[in-house]
């Protein structure tokens, strides 16, 4: 049982669905990073998406793109964000932190070497949007074996025939990609996700959480409504972008929070 297994138990016992936050580490910089990563849980948030900026982040958006360079203009490193959840473990021991990125940081640095500091550093599970089940090998079977979860990516253009491809090493949760494209391109509508969160759970017992293109409170809890969760990226960036404070940022997400959990 890894703290993903242990919150997705908890929140079913209370009757509640998921709120997942994304953020790019060390956006707009580390110190700053830190402080919004460490209010998240406050905030309502119940897992946390540690995005590992990337010189080349291929499936996402023009405002998440943009947080990425910000990070990485800023000195971000693998090493400094793995350091922002051993910052956020010194306090917070429950809720988890899954890293999501693209695979060529972590093909740099060493699968296993990467792995090791992941769970020394309290990570728990990983999104790696450009490894395909096909390559299962090369990572998602290794950080399995080392005690994280490796969380995939269904997309409405995932058919009947690839479903199967995609669950059969997926752990944690489902991260259902509810619109084609780019993270922020458009909004998610409940009544298409619905149907695609009900074809995928057919084939699975793994909670199944919907992201892209939820914005608002009200988004949240519609779209939380016809899954086991929702996860909320772009918009908290933006805040970000904006110069927001970490109190405004930390204030919307409650709010995005709380629609969530009034699904």
């Amino acid at each position: 049982m890894t703290r993903i297994d242990d919150t997705f138990a908890r929140l079913k016992a209370e009757g509640k669905k998921a709120f997942v936050a994304y953020v790019m580490a060390g956006d707009p910089d580390y110190e700053t990073s830190l402080q919004i990563v460490k209010a998240l849980p406050e905030a309502g948030v119940d897992i946390i998406e540690l995005g590992m900026p990337f010189t080349d982040p291929m499936a996402d958006g023009e405002t998440i793109q943009l947080a990425g360079q910000r990070a990485l203009e800023g000195g971000q490193t693998l090493d400094k964000t793995l350091q922002i959840a051993r910052e956020l473990r010194k306090d917070d021991d429950k809720t988890p932190i899954v890293m999501m990125g693209y695979y060529n940081p972590i093909w740099s640095r060493g699968v296993d070497t990467f792995l090791a500091q992941a769970k020394e550093a309290g990570i728990d599970g990983l999104i790696i949007v450009d490894l395909p089940p096909e390559e299962d090998d090369e990572l998602c079977i290794p950080a399995q074996k080392a005690g994280l979860n490796f969380i995939r990516l269904a997309t409405p253009t995932t058919d009947d025939k690839r479903l199967p491809k995609v669950l059969q090493n997926t752990s944690g949760f489902v991260y259902y990609v509810s619109i084609t494209g780019i993270t922020g391109a458009a909004e998610a509508q409940a009544a298409d996700v619905g149907p695609e969160v009900a074809r995928i759970k057919a084939q699975t017992d793994l909670p199944v959480i919907v992201g892209f293109g939820i914005k608002t409170p009200e988004a949240a809890q519609a779209i939380a409504g016809v899954a086991d969760g929702c996860v909320v990226g772009s918009a908290i960036v933006a805040q970000i972008a904006a110069g927001k404070t970490v109190a405004e940022i930390a204030a919307f997400v409650a709010g995005l929070a709380a629609g969530a959990h009034r699904a």
